[in-house]
C-alpha cells in the first residue's frame, strides 16, 4: 500500500467513518510505527511477541497484583502517546493477535485514579482472539492518588471521558492499518472506574461501541468520593468509634446469620440484601468494650456506613451506603489515620487545593455542592441523556457484586431504575440489562460465584440482539465447584426446593 493511500485509509478510521476490507496486504507490524500516522497520536513502539513471551515486571502496573501472561498468543504489541491538548499525556497499547483474528476489538478502562495501563483489561481478549486496547487514562502515577488533577483541568477532561475515547479512536486505526479492514464489531468490557468509563462512552461518545459491559461502576464518581469520606470519617469520629478489622468479621457473622437463609438455602451467601433488616445494635456489648461485640459508637457508625451520607441540611440521600453482606471488604475504608486516600487526595487536592484540609471539619453541604461543581461534568454520567446510544442499537450490559465494600451495589440498582424511567420500558427491554451477583465482592472474590463471562455475553447479545435474561456465576478455578444463575434484574434466584445447591440448574429466576 503506498503510503499516500495509507494515511488516508488512516484518517478515515480515526475520523470514525468505515473503512471497507482492503484486498491489499495489511502492512507488517513493525511498519506501524513510520506508516501509522494519526492527528495527535506518536506511536513509541510497534514490535511482534511471541507466544508467552510478553514481560512487563509484575505486569499489572502501581499497586497491581502481579500477572502471568505465559498463556498469551503471539500477537503485534503497538504503544503509543496521545496528546490532543498541550497538557495532555495519554499512554495507550493496541495488541493485535498475529493469527486467528475474530475480527472484533475490545476496549478496557482502568482503576480508581488510573496512572499506568491497565494490561488485566486485555489479556482475556486477546486470548480470545479480539484486537484490544488500554490506557493509563491520561497520566502517570498512583492509582490512589487522586491529587495529579490540581491545577490540571485538561488532565481532568482526559481522566474524565476523552483518554478512553481517544484510545478507541486510535485503536481502530491501527486495527485497520495491520488488518486491512476496519473491526466487525467493537465492545467495551471493564469495572469499577473502567465500568464508569463504559457507561461514559455510552453518554458521550455513543458511536465508539457496538456492546459495552460495565461492572460495579464508580458512578457518579464525585457523589462516590463523598461516600468513601463518610464511610472513614464516620468510623475515625473518635477513638471510641474505630472498628477493629477483626470485628468487621464478627459484624459479617451476623449479618449472615439474619440475613443468608432468607433464600431458604444457608450457603453464606445474602441473595438479595435489601429485603434484609440486618441491625449492627444486635452485637451491641453488654457492658464494657470486648472482642465479641460492638461499642456503642461503634454501633451507630456502623448504622451510618449502612445508611450513606445525606446531607444535613436538607437530609438527601447524597449516595447509598454500603449493603448488608458487603462487611468483608469494608476496612480499606476505615481502617489508617484518615479515610480512603482515593477520596481524600481528591478532596485535599483539586476540590480544595490546600495541604491543610482536615476530613473532620468537612461540610457535607457546601462542601459537596464544590466538590461537584469542581468535577461532576467531567467525571459523572447521568442515567439521562443515552438516548443516542440506544438509537443505534447498541447494548448495555450492567452488573454489580451485592457484597462490593467499596463502591455500593445500590448505586447501580439506582442507575438502572433511573436509566430504564429516562428511556421507556420498550427501549431498555431491547437496549440494557442489569445483573446483580450474590455475594461477590468488587469486581470479583466473596463468598458467592464471582466467575461471570461478561465478555461473552454481551458479544453474543450485540450479534443476535437476543437479551440475556439469565448468566452463570461460577466459582474461580481452585475453589469448590459451584454455579448460580444470575437473574435479570428485579429478578432473583430461588431454589427450586431440590437438587445440589452447588448447581445452577437447583435454581430458577423468580421475582424477589
Amino acid at each position: 500500500m503506498r503510503k499516500s493511500s495509507h494515511r488516508f485509509l488512516m484518517l478515515l478510521a480515526a475520523s470514525g467513518c468505515s473503512v471497507a476490507a482492503s484486498a491489499q496486504a495489511a502492512t507488517s507490524c513493525a511498519a506501524l510505527s513510520q506508516s501509522l500516522q494519526l492527528p495527535n497520536v506518536t506511536i513509541t513502539l510497534a514490535t511482534e511477541v511471541a507466544a508467552g513471551e510478553l514481560k512487563l515486571g509484575n505486569g499489572a502496573g502501581a499497586g497491581g497484583p502481579p500477572m502471568n501472561f505465559a498463556a498469551l498468543p503471539a500477537f503485534c504489541r503497538v504503544a503509543g502517546t496521545i496528546r490532543p491538548t498541550a497538557d495532555s499525556d495519554i499512554r495507550f497499547e493496541v495488541w493485535l493477535p498475529l493469527t486467528g483474528w475474530n475480527g472484533k476489538f475490545v476496549g478496557g478502562g482502568n482503576g480508581v485514579w488510573a496512572g499506568s495501563i491497565a494490561y488485566g483489561d486485555m489479556v482475556t481478549p486477546l486470548s480470545r482472539g479480539y484486537a484490544t486496547a488500554a490506557s493509563d487514562v491520561g497520566h502517570q502515577g498512583s492509582p490512589m492518588d487522586g491529587s495529579f488533577l490540581v491545577g490540571k483541568p485538561e488532565k481532568l477532561i482526559d481522566f474524565g471521558h476523552r483518554a478512553v475515547h481517544e484510545t478507541a479512536v486510535a485503536a481502530k486505526a491501527t486495527i485497520a492499518a495491520f488488518y486491512g479492514s476496519q473491526p466487525k464489531r467493537s465492545l467495551y468490557a471493564s469495572c469499577s472506574t473502567g465500568g464508569r468509563i463504559g457507561l461514559m462512552e455510552a453518554y458521550r461518545y455513543p458511536d465508539d461501541y457496538d456492546g459495552i459491559s460495565a461492572m460495579a461502576p464508580a458512578n457518579p464518581m464525585v457523589p462516590l468520593m463523598v461516600m468513601s469520606l463518610w464511610t472513614g470519617a464516620v468510623a475515625m469520629k473518635d477513638e471510641a468509634s474505630r472498628i477493629p478489622p477483626p470485628k468487621f468479621a464478627l459484624l459479617q457473622k451476623a449479618a449472615l446469620d439474619a440475613c443468608d437463609a432468607s433464600d431458604a438455602v444457608a450457603d453464606g451467601i445474602i441473595t438479595n440484601p435489601p429485603a434484609c433488616r440486618f441491625d449492627p445494635g444486635v452485637l451491641q456489648c453488654k457492658g464494657a468494650d470486648a472482642a465479641d461485640c460492638l461499642t456503642a459508637p461503634q454501633v451507630t457508625a456502623l448504622r451510618a456506613i449502612y445508611s450513606g451520607p445525606k446531607n444535613p441540611r436538607t437530609g438527601r440521600q447524597i449516595y447509598p451506603g454500603l449493603s448488608v453482606g458487603s462487611e468483608a471488604q469494608m476496612p480499606p475504608l476505615t481502617m489508617g489515620t484518615e479515610p480512603f486516600p482515593v477520596a481524600t487526595t481528591f478532596f485535599r487536592g483539586p476540590v480544595f487545593n490546600d495541604p491543610a484540609w482536615n476530613f473532620r471539619t468537612f461540610d457535607y453541604d457546601a462542601g459537596v455542592e464544590r466538590a461537584m461543581a469542581y468535577g461532576s461534568e467531567a467525571l459523572d454520567v447521568p442515567p439521562t441523556g443515552l438516548d443516542r446510544f440506544f438509537a443505534g442499537k447498541r447494548k448495555l450490559l450492567l452488573s454489580h457484586g451485592w457484597a462490593d465494600g467499596l463502591i455500593p451495589a445500590q448505586s447501580t440498582v439506582d442507575f438502572y431504575q433511573a436509566l430504564v424511567k429516562d428511556v421507556g420500558t420498550r427501549r431498555a427491554r431491547d437496549g440494557v440489562r442489569l445483573f446483580m451477583i450474590p455475594g461477590m465482592g468488587h469486581c470479583g472474590g466473596g463468598s458467592g460465584p464471582s466467575s461471570v463471562d461478561m465478555l461473552g455475553a454481551i458479544d453474543r447479545w450485540v450479534e443476535t440482539g437476543k437479551a440475556p435474561e439469565t448468566l452463570t456465576a461460577s466459582n474461580p478455578p481452585g475453589a469448590p465447584a459451584r454455579t448460580r444463575p444470575l437473574c435479570a434484574y428485579p429478578e432473583v434466584a430461588k431454589y427450586a426446593g431440590s437438587g445440589s445447591t452447588d448447581v445452577e440448574m437447583s435454581f430458577r429466576c423468580a421475582a424477589p
